[in-house]
């Protein structure tokens, strides 16, 4: 009797523990999705709105070079200026680079570790 009521716990234990390791799964692989589909739909807007803010760069640019030439009466000299500019606007991004390892870091650690309430 004590034996069957024994064997009856353990068989119910094991049944509880497979349950729990499943729906342990089942919860980790919702959330690895939720979380990935985060980055990937953040990344993808970040490409879409970088590609059309560089198109409408160049066309500035192209915009800025050619006034700047009209001024100075050369077409080569408006054009080394705006390319001066930017290079100069990279050199300053290359400079502080590392002062968007922070924010960046702070951003998807917001996604990556999102607290459920639903719990």
């Amino acid at each position: 009797m004590a034996f069957e009521k024994l064997k009856e716990n353990v068989l119910e234990t094991d049944v509880n523990i497979h349950g729990y390791i499943k729906s342990s799964e089942e919860y980790i692989k919702l959330k690895s999705f939720k979380v990935l589909m985060l980055g990937v739909t953040y990344i993808t807007k970040m490409l879409i709105l970088g590609a059309l803010v560089c198109m409408s760069l160049l066309i500035l640019s192209f915009a800025a070079a050619f006034r700047l030439a009209q001024v100075l009466d050369n077409t080569f000299y408006g054009f080394l200026i705006v390319g001066l500019f930017h290079v100069l606007i990279l050199i300053l991004v290359y400079f502080l680079r590392d002062k968007f390892n922070g924010p960046l870091l702070r951003k998807f650690s917001k996604y990556y570790f999102i607290k459920d309430d639903a719990k």
